[in-house]
């Protein structure tokens, strides 16, 4: 192997050379000096950040195992970037008394999944694929029980664990079917027909993959663990797990599954019905903020579906651009809600009630991420679905993007409900003014801004889709 592959894999190699920083410098801190971890972290993977944008050149190594190009590196860096912010919005949370000792384990556990989730986009071969979905998930799964004196964060834990394992099982039969039938595990290599083994083992395939997507009927942990989790996992869980498990489902139907196109899109077509009526009609019930963006990011995957349904390159760069967008509006909404529940222990939405007149700036970066997600102008989200509405209907699903549209307009509604009880709603015992700290409200602002930006600069949108077009 020439130095040269071994470069393909800088995401990787830098992320790898940070677990390694981080367990030397957890060697050599002491009890009192743990919570340097925090800005240690930080400032590490700020500079794998921003290596992650210097220019690269496509290739595979491993022979095919591994596969990089522009897009697969764009979407890299956006799962970097939300991670970031994650990691800036858990100091706070890292330096209380529960948790002030364990501060790197938290951020290993993190970029232990990241290497994964980039071994899985960057995969060329189905047990590359495995190996890097199962190195995303268990260590997010011992994460989400990261508080060890809450019986929730325990039982978060295990609801995750057991249904990774069923649905890995599920996958795993579904590649077991396929291999069968064509004998290959490369992607390069795979050739499929309509035979109904091969059929059958997407239906397993995608079912395995669904859950991680959390695609009805493959939801139903999604709101038990969100709700368990420490905030901040779950953030992570909303953005950066299910944005590269899409990522890689849209990847693999337009250049694997293709010959069984009529197949996934029916599959898909009822997916998304279900997912974004039965995400939205949840979200209307709930009163505790965790469970209801649980619901939402279940709606918000629905939408996403959309993208996919078209199998074409400006489908995935629609798929794309969601998720960029998608980071921002979640990452901020849920930072606000860090924030909260940090400082006060609220999580319920009554307990917004009159926010706006104690705590202005934070009810106004609540607003804009509900209203992006919410898809309205001139936000990003806006843009976001309607360029999604833009692929379904060149495809052709014009029934499917009527009900989207519907949809959205009752996202839309409990969306406003939040904002109602933030500005209109008053309270006796509103959440007192408070002032986060400094990693907190630079998270923020960069969520802020990139709402904004994304939606007013159009050229994202065509950078992304011209780099689609090239690749694919």
């Amino acid at each position: 192997m020439t130095v040269q592959e071994l470069l393909l894999m800088r995401h990787e190699w830098a992320l790898i050379a940070g677990v390694l920083i981080l367990l030397v410098l957890e060697l050599n801190f002491s009890e009192e000096q743990k919570s340097k971890s925090i800005i240690s972290a930080v400032v590490i993977f700020t500079i794998i950040t921003l290596l992650g944008f210097l220019p690269a050149e496509s290739g595979s190594t491993f022979g095919g195992m591994y596969v990089t190009d522009p897009v697969r590196l764009l979407m890299k860096n956006i799962l970097n970037l939300g991670v970031l912010i994650i990691f800036l919005q858990a100091g706070s949370w890292l330096q209380t008394k529960n948790n002030y000792n364990r501060v790197t384990e938290f951020y290993l556990l993190m970029l232990s999944s990241v290497i994964g989730a980039n071994f899985m986009i960057s995969a060329g071969h189905f047990l590359m694929f495995y190996l890097g979905l199962e190195l995303l998930t268990i260590p997010i799964t011992a994460a989400a029980s990261y508080d060890q004196y809450k019986s929730k964060s325990a039982e978060a834990g295990i609801k995750l664990i057991l249904s990774s394992a069923f649905s890995s099982a599920i996958l795993l039969f579904g590649l077991s079917m396929l291999y069968g039938s064509t004998g290959e595990m490369y992607f390069s290599e795979v050739r499929f027909s309509n035979d109904l083994i091969q059929v059958l083992g997407f239906v397993f395939f995608f079912s395995g993959l669904g859950f991680k997507i959390s695609i009805v009927p493959f939801h139903l942990w999604t709101a038990d663990v969100y709700e368990g989790s420490p905030t901040n996992v779950t953030s992570y869980l909303s953005v950066v797990s299910k944005g590269a498990a899409i990522f890689v489902l849209v990847l693999l139907l337009i250049n694997l599954f293709e010959p069984l196109r009529l197949v996934w899109q029916q599959v898909i077509y009822g997916t998304a019905i279900f997912t974004m009526t039965i995400g939205n009609l949840f979200a209307i019930r709930q009163q505790n903020l965790k469970r209801f963006l649980a619901f939402s990011s279940i709606a918000q995957a629905g939408f996403i579906l959309l993208g996919v349904i078209g199998g074409s390159a400006l489908g995935m760069a629609t798929v794309i651009y969601f998720v960029l967008v998608y980071v921002f509006s979640n990452l901020a909404a849920f930072g606000v809600v860090i924030a909260i529940e940090q400082y006060a222990g609220k999580v319920n939405m009554a307990d917004y009630n009159g926010l706006y007149k104690t705590n202005p700036r934070l009810s106004l970066v609540m607003m804009l991420a509900l209203f992006s997600l919410a898809g309205i102008p001139p936000l990003a989200g806006f843009f976001g679905k309607f360029f999604l509405f833009t692929a379904v209907a060149a495809s052709g699903f014009y029934i499917l993007l009527f009900i989207a549209v519907l949809n959205a307009v009752i996202s839309l509604y409990y969306y406003l409900l939040v904002v109602k009880a933030m500005f209109i709603s008053k309270s006796e015992s509103p959440v007192p003014y408070f002032q986060s700290d400094y990693p907190t409200r630079i998270a923020l602002s960069a969520c802020v801004i990139g709402i904004i930006v994304i939606g007013f600069y159009s050229p994202v949108f065509e950078y992304i889709k011209q780099l689609c077009l090239i690749s694919f």
